[in-house]
């Protein structure tokens, strides 16, 4: 059962078929530009949008609005102090904000970025410094059936080639995902950035984690990887920042806050300059971007996310959801992570090529089914085309994320979910693709506008 009762509850809005395809084409069948009260059920992202504890709302009201040097700051430092080992911890109000800190220090034209996936943020603040994003990940990813437990990982053999390759020198850092967002929400295995940890060293480049779902990372590394089994969560994510020589943080995830983040760095040099754009950019080095009682929700959320209750129960809402997203007949990326369930669109819409976006096309007509909002990680995220629309670049698999905001939706949301699914299903050929309209020159998934393609 859940480690928690319901305190407090909101109601949720109940649409029409009618008006729900009214409101894709009012907004050009791009999901994000809906408007929450056009949602049933919201599983856009898991980031900022789950549920506080009390703990984190008492924590609130001992705000400190101080500008400079607050209690608040000082009690959100020592928590991630203590739970990184970083000397160096920048605030700010979102984990992109210590991405283009960070991207925007190290990077510029020509200068290398590894990974074993870039994120979206993440890519395009290496492009806008006009930096090259790399994807390592590991050969069993490429297998979305396999149970594989760490499909998450770095490719370490090809990062080695890369470091004492003729590109070697160019590499400014090696950023790893815990868990790989881009990759299907797969874990990292603890020997998989162990070995990482001392490649970087041997040839000086640091290792940055991005480390948004840290803890999710860290409870999946205490089922799946034998020499950790009787390590609690904590200790596993301690070991893993330790590894590094810092990390980015999106407290949005496993901070269990709304708004929040940090840089937390070993380097003194590094973080110096790091903190000069951050005042200029963000706020001063003890606010960052955030009100005082955001510095001290986020500190309770990172004692409350390592917690093994908090984790089995969010792992186990998860494994239920993907019961009931294989019954209705959709294939995921197996094995489930924490964060998210990723469908394969690919292979449940054969008739709609990449080029015409089935990810988004599956997005949009689980919307129009279900009130259900999703995000695609398919073409539309990652692929290219020509001044004239040709296609020029595709995805590798064309994917639909479901992600799972915490501690927010009950098993009859996810058994809604499953019953919009399964009418889709019943009516997969009838799914029309999707062709782009307009497009912005980066991140375009957030903000293009499509139509559907006529038979």
């Amino acid at each position: 059962m859940e480690p928690y009762r319901i305190k407090v509850v909101e109601p949720i809005p109940v649409t029409t078929r009618e008006q729900r395809q009214a409101a894709l084409a009012r907004v050009h069948y791009n999901l994000f530009d809906l408007r929450a009260d056009e949602v049933t059920v919201d599983l856009l992202t898991d980031s900022g949008t789950g549920a506080l504890s009390a703990a984190q709302l008492s924590a609130a009201m001992e705000g400190d609005e101080s500008y400079a040097g607050s209690r608040s700051f000082h009690r959100f430092h020592d928590t991630v102090r203590e739970l990184t080992g970083y000397p160096h911890i920048l605030p700010v109000h979102q984990g992109r904000a210590a991405e283009r800190l960070l991207a925007s220090t190290l990077l510029g034209p020509g200068r290398i970025f590894l990974s074993n996936t870039h994120f979206d943020t993440l890519r395009a603040n290496v492009a806008l410094v006009g930096g090259e994003a790399w994807d390592l990940p590991c050969p069993e990813a490429e297998d979305l059936d396999s149970r594989e437990p760490f499909k998450g990982n770095i490719d370490t053999a090809r990062l080695k080639a890369v470091l004492e390759g003729p590109d070697g020198s160019r590499v400014a850092a090696v950023i790893m995902t815990l868990t790989n967002n881009g990759g299907g929400g797969q874990p990292v295995s603890m020997a998989n950035l162990t070995l990482t940890s001392a490649l970087c060293r041997e040839h000086r480049v640091p290792l940055i984690l991005d480390a948004a779902r840290f803890a999710e990372n860290a409870w999946l590394v205490t089922r799946r990887e034998p020499g950790y089994r009787d390590h609690s969560p904590r200790q596993v994510a301690e070991e893993a920042f330790r590894l590094a020589d810092g990390c980015t943080m999106s407290a949005k995830k496993d901070g269990i806050a709304h708004i929040g983040g940090f840089l937390g760095l070993r380097d003194s040099d590094l973080a110096r300059r790091c903190e000069l754009l951050l005042i200029a950019t963000e706020g001063f080095p003890t606010y960052g971007g955030l009100a005082g009682r955001d510095l001290d929700m986020v500190a309770q959320g990172l004692r409350e996310v390592t917690d093994p209750g908090y984790l089995r129960a969010r792992a186990e809402d998860t494994a239920y959801l993907a019961d009931v997203v294989r019954s209705a007949g959709v294939d995921i990326v197996e094995p489930p992570g924490l964060h998210a369930l990723y469908l394969n669109a690919g292979r449940l819409l054969p008739h709609i090529p990449p080029h015409h976006f089935p990810g988004q096309a599956l997005a949009c007509q689980l919307y129009l089914e279900g009130g259900i909002r999703s995000v695609e990680l398919g073409s539309l995220y990652l692929g290219t085309e020509d001044e004239s629309g040709a296609p020029l670049t595709s995805a590798p698999y064309e994917l639909l994320r479901l992600a799972i905001p915490r501690r927010t939706y009950t098993r009859g949301h996810f058994d809604h979910i499953g019953r919009t699914l399964a009418r889709t299903v019943r009516d997969a050929h009838l799914v029309p693709g999707l062709r782009i309209t307009e497009q912005p020159a980066l991140l375009r998934q957030f903000r293009s506008k499509l139509a559907p393609v006529g038979p």
